[in-house]
């Protein structure tokens, strides 16, 4: 078990920063038990657990910087890495972007860690791929699916006195069906800080009743059509975007964000009115740590606030250059719903294609945030109001500061997190009209 108390984790950074004799010294360590259980072809493949923490050591002489890691934490380890890190510091070049150590920050404590969630167990990594695995082969369906589990913490020091610690726990699990001809196939997948909220019994009925409605998909035309985005569907495209939410890329023209002739769209109307987003590390549903990767504290954020950007990353550096005020990389991204389901959505669309899933989203054009991508796991046609068939996937080329113009109706956020981002979401279903599909895919 991998877990460091508190005052063990204090002890370890305190050594650590003693050891060192380099202008300042930075420390972290992390750590934590991961499970896992893997299954496809309706059986298991892979099972784990891992019980890992590492001591990341970053010091500075001047500009010059230098970083070593291990993952032994007697006196003579300890002493051995902060050498290793003033070594390299010594040897490298000046950084023009060098920042100091950051000041004594004040960490107000979130709620990302769950008993319950960090105390499961192998029986019951067992029981979610039974629960799937028997499910799909009663019906002769085929299932592959991963649940990971993770009990953390993480703690940081540094020599200007600053000191943080908080634990944190996770669950996540995806499963795709498919029929045995592998003509049909449906997808589910949950992300959650409360494990007594997850039931793999009921939450696999999702992927059975797509595979088995998306056989014998019918081909349509590519072009532009209203679509019913399920919340998994659209994270990926909304974290892409995030992405041109930094200062430095957007006063340097490198983003959607922008302004031609010299700096940014900070303040301006860029969206649909109903398009709220924001981030909160406090958040009850998606929690996050109150510090980001170099140790600044985060702050509850406002990003987009009824269409009009709030909100642009400043990097300590550039905030220094800009004389603005650097506060933490957001965590989590909330996006403001109403009430509805996709289903509601979906009774509400006349004509329209609902989509369960993107993947395998690429950046086209930065300054436009033009992106491509596919659909998956289920794309149905919809006519008045009801589910009238399978289609053929599409490609997609569409930029979500477009998609987020172009809004009917937005449903009630869920907890997701996107293929292609680290970032907790809390997104809506969303009716999207003049969606661009530009080609027909193969791909069931």
């Amino acid at each position: 078990m991998t877990i460091f108390s508190e005052e063990q984790a204090k002890a370890i950074l305190d050594k650590a920063l003693k050891a060192s004799t380099a202008d300042e010294c930075t420390a972290s360590l992390t750590g934590g038990n991961e499970g896992n259980v893997r299954y496809a072809l309706n059986n298991v493949s892979t099972s784990g657990y891992v019980s890992d923490a590492n001591l990341g050591v970053h010091v500075a002489f001047g500009k010059r910087t230098g970083t070593a890691t291990t993952n032994s934490f007697d006196d003579k380890s300890i002493a051995a890495v902060v050498r290793r890190a003033e070594e390299l510091a010594r040897l490298a070049p000046e950084n023009p972007e060098f920042m100091p150590a950051i000041d004594k920050q004040d960490y107000k404590p979130s709620r990302t860690y769950n008993e319950k969630t960090a105390g499961i167990t192998p029986d019951y990594r067992a029981q979610v791929a039974a629960d799937c695995i028997e499910s799909c082969r009663k019906d002769k369906l085929v299932a592959a699916g991963f649940f990971t589990d993770s009990d953390e913490f993480s703690a940081l020091a540094n020599s200007k006195g600053n000191f943080g610690y908080q634990k944190s726990s996770d669950m996540n699990f995806t499963c795709t069906v498919r029929t045995g001809d592998g003509k049909g196939s449906g997808w589910v997948g949950r992300n959650l800080a409360d494990v007594t909220k997850f039931d793999a019994k009921s939450d696999i009925q999702t992927a059975i009743r797509k595979a088995r409605e998306s056989v014998d998909a019918k081909a349509l035309e590519p072009g532009k059509y209203t679509v019913v985005m399920e919340p998994a569907a659209t994270a990926g495209l909304i974290s892409f975007m995030m992405f041109g939410f930094d200062a430095r890329s957007a006063d340097e023209g490198r983003s959607f964000l922008s302004k031609k002739g010299g700096g940014n769209k900070l303040g301006e109307k860029m969206f649909d009115e109903r398009v709220t987003i924001h981030a909160d590390p406090w958040d009850e549903q998606a929690a996050v740590l109150p510090w980001d990767q170099e140790g600044l504290a985060r702050e509850k954020t406002p990003i987009i606030t009824k269409g009009k950007v709030d909100y642009l990353h400043y990097s300590r550096y550039w905030a220094a250059k800009q004389g603005k005020k650097a506060v933490g990389r957001p965590g989590n991204i909330i996006m403001l719903g109403g009430d509805k389901s996709t289903m509601d959505l979906v009774k509400s669309t006349k004509k329209g294609i609902l989509v369960t899933r993107t993947w395998y989203i690429r950046m086209v054009d930065p300054q436009t945030v033009l992106l491509t991508g596919l659909t998956r796991d289920g794309t149905f046609y919809i006519e008045n109001g009801e589910i009238k068939y399978p289609i053929k996937n599409f490609r997609f080329n569409e930029s979500p500061a477009i998609m987020l113009n172009n809004i009917e109706e937005i449903g009630k956020p869920v907890r997701v997190q996107g293929d292609e981002s680290p970032l907790t979401m809390m997104i809506p279903p969303m009716k999207i009209r003049d969606f661009t599909f530009s080609s027909l895919s193969d791909a069931v």
